[in-house]
């Protein structure tokens, strides 16, 4: 979509245009949605919200294929996408507790959740640049489509422990507004959950909108074309999947939490040092710790907030976490799109990256809020060998 919209408009602009309307229906249904994936069937959200998904693929595909795209439809597909993705993430990111069985694995469970991902995004960026190149956008959107089909089938292949369930629904009753609410005061009240949903909002703002400009880094600032594009996403790829197999080999929750301002640092110095690169090599390599860093902050911070709730306001806390990455980065793409334009892509990037590093060094002096989230992680796992960690009788660690 970045790439179609750039070469249509050739403004940076229209980029955080485009993205901002993908991202704001996270932030003004993500508190709803949230409250729904806590009382409803999370599977049976995620089913439907996959058939819409594929549904918006492929009218973008035809309406590519057949010269009607514009900017304006960009921008409304883009926005019911954005619909699709409020609705199916608080679902998506809760359904993974309840379907592992032993909840000491929960921070593997995620870490292969995120490297499955990752390992499309390796691929499929460079294979898509390629495709592109060779005939147009149109046809990558249309294979996106169907690639949906795979995943609905597997969603319909889940069974659930119906014990899990019955976990979920503990404490549902309620008025709707109140339980909305309830989850906010939960969030907000607990030291560790704060810290870590301010870090992600302020890191979303500032940080993760150099996704949005990497056309305008492919196109103008290396002087490449779409599979130029393809290679930094897919380089990003590899060293997101290097993050994910990271997060896999901690086998405790509590571990990760020295991990969050970790993977912020290495997000904002990678991105500082790719800013000032004018060589597609070593831009390459820059982006590899950039995709580390991104998906340690991401997979450490979902992993803590999940080990620190309860299963009946997981959708909640969740969806507040989704939001202060989603709901928060479209302000962040058009500020992106904004300086870009008056200014460059890199300026921002710097400014970026630089702001994800004092991010990082904050977090990380707010020693009394780590020593309560560890005592809270140590606790919320039962011990075990895998675990490698837990409490003694006498209540040490």
């Amino acid at each position: 979509m970045g790439w179609l919209m750039y070469r249509l408009t050739n403004s940076p602009f229209v980029l955080g245009l485009v993205g901002f309307s993908g991202q704001i229906p996270s932030l003004l249904l993500l508190p709803v949605t949230g409250v729904l994936a806590d009382r409803f069937d999370r599977l049976r959200i995620m089913i439907i919200c996959e058939c819409v998904a594929m549904i918006q693929a492929a009218t973008l595909g035809w309406l590519v294929l057949t010269g009607l795209i514009s900017v304006q439809l960009a921008v409304l597909l883009s926005f019911v996408l954005g619909t699709v993705f409020a609705f199916e993430a608080p679902a998506r990111h809760s359904l993974v507790y309840q379907i592992i069985t032993r909840k000491q694995d929960l921070g593997a469970a995620i870490a292969l959740n995120s490297a499955s991902f990752n390992s499309a995004r390796l691929v499929g960026p460079s294979v898509a640049g390629i495709l592109v190149a060779a005939t147009n956008e149109g046809w990558v959107f249309l294979i996106n489509a169907v690639t949906f089909l795979a995943v609905i089938l597997a969603l319909l292949r889940i069974r659930l422990d119906p014990s899990a369930r019955e976990e979920q629904m503990a404490g549902q009753r309620g008025r709707f507004l109140v339980r909305i609410a309830d989850g906010f005061r939960y969030a907000f009240g607990e030291p560790g959950i704060r810290s870590v949903l301010v870090l992600l909002a302020v890191i979303s703002l500032l940080g993760f909108p150099f996704i949005v400009l990497m056309p305008v880094f492919a196109g103008t600032v290396l002087e490449g074309g779409a599979d130029t594009l393809g290679f930094l996403l897919g380089s990003m790829g590899v060293g997101a999947l290097s993050g994910a197999m990271f997060i896999a080999s901690r086998k405790h929750p509590a571990y990760l939490w020295n991990a969050i301002p970790l993977g912020a640092g290495i997000l904002g110095l990678s991105l500082v040092g790719f800013s000032l690169s004018r060589s597609l090599p070593l831009s390459m390599v820059l982006l590899m710790p950039a995709g580390f860093g991104l998906m340690t902050l991401m997979g450490s911070c979902n992993t803590v907030l999940q080990a620190m709730v309860h299963d009946s306001t997981r959708g909640r806390i969740m969806s507040l976490y989704t939001m202060a990455v989603m709901g928060v980065l479209p302000f962040g793409n058009l500020l992106a799109g904004s300086i870009a334009e008056l200014a460059s892509a890199p300026v921002f990037v710097i400014f970026g990256g630089s702001a994800c590093v004092a991010a990082a060094m904050i977090f990380y002096r707010r020693r009394d809020t780590s020593f309560v989230v560890l005592r809270r992680l140590v606790r919320s796992i039962p011990s075990s060998p895998s675990a490698g960690i837990g409490t003694r009788r006498d209540g040490t660690v």
